[in-house]
């Protein structure tokens, strides 16, 4: 409990205190005009209220990362707790600042457009081939996720694919909101609604945690009980686990969501508190379901608590998305049945709205490339329709291969990201060394990325030394 409360505070202090040194590192022009008022279309570029903008942004990044990733991440034991404070607040919550920042002041800019400005064409071309992979396969994985889900909850057909069962109505259902959600204005579908399952996402996790202080509190994976890894599969703790938590640390996909809330803020005061705030938020959702995950396995007959409690649990269900089972176990034994369906409801609700904004800022990524106004219909299908049929095809590799696949190349996408921001604070920052808030997470995760391609099982799969 001790580790989980300090975590907590360090989180939100960094916030107040990281977070505004960054602005100021960065330089806001409060006069400026944003692009939501020079390049208002009624369709990508909409005015919204700072709040509204918020709870979006947090929806858009706080799929089945923050979630899944964390879970995943206490298997390696309490440095998770480690990485997920200081990765928001020195890594991710720089990334994503900086990110939504620079799209403002670069007009509104997709995130190829800011990094190649910054870093090259050739990069740019890159950039832009690399974020559409990663947006496809992320919009897999938060279509089959919820898909998977929903299928144990109410049912409906499912076919079988090269020996794995795919929740096919339920997948079909999605991809049908999917497709409305790319298309229709921001504010029609996005800005009216995500707010609300923002919010339930949110009592989620407060809910989750509240009830989480006075459950085993004393099987609470503490620090102070040694950093060493925890996982029983025999992989290293660097860098796997800095690739397996990676939204409620630090994600490239952030970087691909910020763009679209870069182009509604009405004022760079707010910049802060959208991107900085929402990465924050989106921490602290990991931390609480990363403590949850340690805590709530406890078997008195064995004597496991903890996470070998949770390494437990596992090893009774081989082959399963064990993320999912904890997500529905502990939802449903801590908060009761309405308390446990409002919980699933925000644990299904929060990857498709994050499917559903990668899929339009894909379309935003090539409408950009092609410089095609966005406002007539015709052309926004035009760009959506390959995408769809791309994801749908996706949709029948294994969900873990793919998993694996966009943990790395989202991590790949951040470091980009990140050195751009360097490039940019060297040239522009009033700051002398300024620039060091972004040069220091990108060569730390420039090394993750790179250890990780060459031992990783998908990878290389070197001997670790």
């Amino acid at each position: 409990m001790i580790t989980f409360i300090i975590s907590l505070i360090v989180l939100i202090v960094g916030f107040l205190l990281y977070g505004t040194l960054v602005e100021h590192i960065f330089g806001i022009e409060p006069e400026r005009k944003t692009p939501a008022l020079t390049k208002t279309d009624g369709v990508d570029f909409v005015p919204m209220a700072p709040w509204r903008i918020f709870l979006v942004q947090f929806l858009n990044i706080a799929g089945l990362g923050p979630i899944f990733g964390a879970i995943m991440g206490i298997f390696y034991g309490p440095a998770a707790f480690l990485w997920i404070v200081f990765g928001t607040i020195f890594a991710g919550g720089v990334h994503d600042y900086l990110s939504g920042m620079l799209s403002i002041r670069k007009g509104g800019a997709s995130l190829p457009d800011i990094v190649g400005d910054e870093l090259g064409q050739g990069v740019k071309v890159f950039m832009r081939i690399l974020s559409l992979v990663l947006l496809i396969l992320l919009t897999t994985t938060f279509l089959s996720g919820p898909a998977t889900l929903l299928q144990g909850l109410a049912g409906l057909g499912t076919m079988s694919f090269s020996g794995h069962m795919i929740p096919i109505v339920w997948v079909l259902i999605i991809f049908g909101y999917y497709a409305l959600a790319t298309v229709l204005p921001v504010d029609k579908l996005i800005g009216r609604f995500y707010p609300i399952f923002g919010a339930i996402l949110l009592f989620m996790g407060v809910g989750i945690m509240i009830i989480m202080l006075g459950w085993h509190s004393g099987e609470m994976p503490e620090v102070m009980d040694g950093l060493h890894n925890r996982q029983t599969n025999g992989l290293p703790l660097f860098p796997m686990m800095f690739v397996s938590i990676a939204c409620g640390a630090i994600s490239g996909f952030h970087g691909t969501q910020s763009p679209i809330m870069a182009r509604c803020v009405t004022n760079e005061r707010q910049g802060r508190w959208i991107f900085y705030g929402a990465m924050t938020a989106e921490g602290i959702l990991a931390l609480i379901w990363a403590a949850a995950a340690g805590t709530f396995f406890a078997d008195p007959e064995t004597g496991l608590y903890g996470i070998d409690g949770l390494q437990a649990f596992a090893a009774e269900h081989p082959g399963q998305n064990i993320a999912a089972l904890v997500i529905d176990r502990v939802s449903r034994s801590w908060l009761g049945t309405v308390g446990g369906i409002l919980a699933i409801i925000g644990v299904i609700a929060a990857p498709i709205t994050s499917g559903d904004t990668a899929l339009r800022s894909a379309r935003l990524i090539v409408a950009d490339f092609l410089k095609w106004d966005q406002r007539p219909i015709p052309r926004r299908l035009i760009i959506a329709l390959p995408l769809f049929l791309c994801v749908f095809g996706m949709v029948f590799v294994d969900f873990n291969v793919v998993w694996r696949y966009f943990a790395w190349t989202n991590q790949s996408l951040a470091v980009f990201t990140l050195w751009a921001g360097t490039l940019w604070l060297y040239k522009n920052s009033k700051q002398k060394y300024g620039w060091l808030i972004a040069a220091i997470p990108a060569a730390f995760m420039t090394i993750v990325c790179i250890s990780y391609i060459l031992i990783a099982p998908e990878g290389f799969h070197l001997h670790l030394w």
